[in-house]
């Protein structure tokens, strides 16, 4: 009996988790002044080029942000209080007004916990709109970019719950905005009890759906729904503030006001509704109204979008947009294999296009034997880039389009792996038009093209090129140094001569440069983390037993001694490729200036470890099997970094641990099941189970049906007896993502801890994919640290 109950007692205080335990932790004090360190700014460059604006973000919320009310509808999640998001993923807390020719920022004066929406330039660049979301609405504020003063625009409530709460006419003058409509009463009651089941049925036709979060659920979802989504359109008089309604309120998918000011496309959705899809899969009505609300044109009445192909596409117009150098030319999308991308079709989509007036038949611009990406505009309106993929090969094509002879047929200006990031030409810089629409920019016969990456096997080093049209031919304008990482802002004149740069290096915050034959420094930002320049950053190479050539980004601790062997840290996320070539490529780059936020993994670097960062993880293979492989690869892949590490003497091999967040993440518990190399897993956010994505997940095309044991090999929840490394799994309680529900979290700790391994599982509340409050983030790092400290260091 005494026998019996020792073990009691010790099972129940080996489950026993203490109060100080369940309350939020903080790391050590030094990543915490790390963590607080102010971050570089962003910009936004008016269509003049004369001024840009200096962005302030809002980081770390307080939790008690995230736990405010929230409705999760269609795909959205709304604020109930101010009819606005939910925690806008991306939000400003300051703004200030800069010339591009240098001098001072003047701060625009805002109210006290001001959060801000991304701005809006006007077409002419003079003014600014945007958002500031209150405790109970969301409010539409100007900027003047001549007095640098802000004001708010009174008595308008704005609808920012879904679709574009704000939007400048072509005039400058005028604003298009989606208000609350007037009168519209108390939101719908809940229902005491419910008056019937939830019923769902098909037809038997196919409808494959990839696993989505945040789906209406109940007649009384359709009605909050329709309650918060639904919108009256506006015209907002800038100078005065007088708002007149433009038609009858509706859900509005999205609005775009046509080049001459006279129209506005606008796609609008309706009942039925569906509990698989989000709202953009929702039965529409794409129509042309004019500024009094009257519709002239309808383009298309499409029903709901739930028979779509894995990896196809929905059948009649999509991708509808006005044509920027035209008064009111529609342009759209259409397919012409039924949206499968399985079928076997001489052509694949087609451009169709309507001109001003609607008056006619829609006339065809041009098919296309492979999927369109999308149409540019040149910003003359004599030409217009298409560009195709092939799937199958990842393969991409640009063509030039003849605007003014369209019995021309297209010329081809580019045909390259869509992964091939060495031999990538860049993409054709635009600018805003008088109207506001963007179209590509001209000089001459050239046009300019500019790769924010710049591949090369010794990291990424951006340009920007002028190419000819006529005769194919580049001429080099700039490239970020060897010894710096300097970034395109904005082209500031015609000739390309004139260019706004970010310049950073390892010891160099980034600062904005206007480089006019010299660089001219516009900004002097300061080291906010002086303690991050000690850490050692170093690019390697090295091959995995195939031939596959890899890299990882070396960080090594302040004061690190030579020849000195560290517990490490394997940080990675497989991709995907067609051929060892592509896969062997480098990416990213040693000479950006340091920078650690957020719940990075960086931060072990600081905690005495070394880092292999952005270890490569490419499994190589055919697009419709490569899986097949997918757990020998990785594992290939992790054995080649740590045997490199291992070899410069930084790595200790026996005391390496691995980490990885969504994708990454199941990875992680993939190598902890299938390999002996590691110590400790950290499996952040991650989807451990594929049968509960049985539709495809990542690039994975195969259905779980018609590839069973691919799907159950790759699954590491199937294999959870086989880890025995302690493996720490976090997730956000309110994950959103497609496919990683935190089930998969809490189903994977069952797993494991029910064959006896060694896990730890942590669900924080209110948090997303990415977990932002202060308190998540604070606690993620102590979390991680703390696991590895106990399993990888000792």
């Amino acid at each position: 009996m005494l026998t019996r109950r020792l073990v009691l007692t010790l099972l129940l205080a080996a489950l026993t988790v203490s109060a100080a335990d369940l309350a939020y932790q903080k790391p050590p004090q030094a990543l915490l002044d790390v963590l607080n360190a102010p971050l570089p700014p962003d910009y936004s460059v008016s269509p003049s080029g004369t001024h840009l604006l200096v962005l302030r973000a809002f980081r770390y919320p307080p939790i008690a942000d995230l736990a405010q009310p929230v409705l999760r509808l269609a795909g959205h999640r709304i604020n109930p209080a101010n009819n606005g998001e939910h925690m806008p993923p991306r939000s400003f807390v300051g703004i200030a007004l800069m010339k591009t020719t240098g001098g001072p920022e003047t701060k625009l004066a805002l109210p006290a916990g001001a959060r801000l929406s991304t701005p809006r330039w006007s077409p002419d660049g003079r003014q600014v709109a945007f958002t500031n979301s209150t405790a109970t609405a969301v409010e539409l504020w100007l900027a003047d970019t001549v007095t640098a003063k802000a004001r708010k625009i009174a008595g308008l409530a704005l609808n920012a719950a879904h679709g574009e709460p704000v939007q400048w006419m072509p005039d400058s003058r005028t604003l298009l905005v989606q208000l609350i409509p007037t009168g519209r009463g108390k939101p719908p009651a809940a229902p005491l009890a419910p008056k019937g089941p939830k019923i769902q049925e098909s037809a038997g036709q196919a409808g494959p759906v990839r696993t989505l979060q945040d789906m209406l659920s109940s007649p009384y979802d359709e009605d909050l729904f329709d309650y918060y989504a639904t919108a009256q359109l506006a015209l907002v008089d800038a100078a005065t503030g007088k708002a007149t309604p433009v038609g009858k309120p509706a859900v509005f998918l999205s609005t775009e006001p046509a080049p001459d000011g006279q129209h506005i496309l606008v796609e609008r959705i309706h009942r039925p509704y569906s509990y698989l899809h989000a709202s953009s899969s929702f039965p529409r009505e794409i129509e042309v109204w004019d500024t009094a609300g009257k519709i002239v044109h309808k383009l298309a009445s499409l029903p709901l979008s739930d028979r779509v192909p894995i990896e196809g596409v929905s059948t009649g117009p999509r991708r509808v947009e006005w044509r920027p150098d035209q008064p009111a030319t529609l342009v759209w999308i259409e397919a012409l294999d039924g949206g499968d991308p399985r079928r076997k079709v001489p052509h694949r989509d087609q451009i169709m296009s309507i001109a001003s007036l609607f008056q006619g038949r829609p006339r065809e611009m041009l098919k296309l034997e492979q999927r369109s990406m999308g149409i540019e505009w040149s910003e003359r309106g004599d030409f217009a880039l298409v560009r195709d993929y092939e799937r199958s090969r990842r393969w991409s094509r640009t063509f030039l389009l003849n605007l003014r002879s369209p019995g021309e047929a297209p010329r081809q200006l580019w045909s390259r792996s869509s992964q091939d990031r060495y031999n990538a030409p860049g993409l054709p810089v635009q600018k805003t038009l008088p109207n506001g629409r963007r179209a590509i920019r001209q000089q001459g016969d050239a046009i300019f093209l500019y790769n924010s990456q710049g591949s090369t096997p010794q990291g990424d080093r951006p340009f920007l090129d002028r190419y000819d049209l006529k005769t194919g031919k580049s001429e080099r304008l700039f490239r970020s140094a060897a010894d710096a990482y300097e970034t395109l802002e904005a082209i500031l004149d015609d000739a390309g001569t004139r260019l706004l740069t970010v310049k950073q290096s390892p010891t160099e915050p980034p600062n904005l440069y206007l480089r006019a034959g010299d660089a001219q420094a516009l900004t002097h930002f300061q080291d906010p983390a002086p303690r991050l320049r000690t850490i050692r950053k170093q690019l390697v190479t090295y091959k995995r037993a195939d031939g596959v050539n890899l890299s990882f980004t070396l960080y090594l601790p302040p004061d690190y001694k030579e020849g000195t062997r560290l517990p490490t840290l394997v940080w990675a996320y497989p991709y995907e490729f067609n051929d060892a070539d592509t896969a062997g490529q480098v990416s990213g780059s040693t000479q950006r200036f340091t920078v650690i936020s957020g719940m990075s993994h960086l931060f072990f670097a600081l905690a005495g470890y070394a880092v292999l960062d952005n270890a490569a993880m490419p499994v190589v293979g055919d697009s419709e099997t490569v899986n097949n492989t997918y757990v020998e690869q990785i594992v290939m892949n992790a054995q080649a970094a740590i045997d490199k590490a291992a070899a410069m003497g930084v790595t200790d091999p026996k005391r390496v641990g691995v980490g990885g967040h969504s994708y990454g993440s199941f990875m992680t518990a993939n190598l902890l099941a299938h390999c002996n190399l590691f110590r400790a897993g950290i499996a952040r956010s991650g989807a451990h189970n594929r049968t509960l994505t049985p539709f495809g997940f990542q690039s994975e095309r195969r259905t779980l049906w018609e590839a069973p044991d691919t799907y159950l090999k790759m699954s590491p929840f199937m294999h959870a007896d086989k880890i025995k490394a302690p493996l720490l799994l976090t997730h956000g309680e309110a994950d959103n993502n497609p496919g990683t529900f935190p089930i998969q979290s809490e189903r994977m700790y069952q797993a494991v801890r029910g064959n006896g391994g060694t896990v730890r599982l942590v669900i924080l509340p209110h948090e997303s994919h990415g977990y932002a409050a202060r308190e998540s983030v604070e606690h993620t790092l102590w979390e991680m640290i703390n696991w590895f400290d106990r399993f990888v260091k000792p």
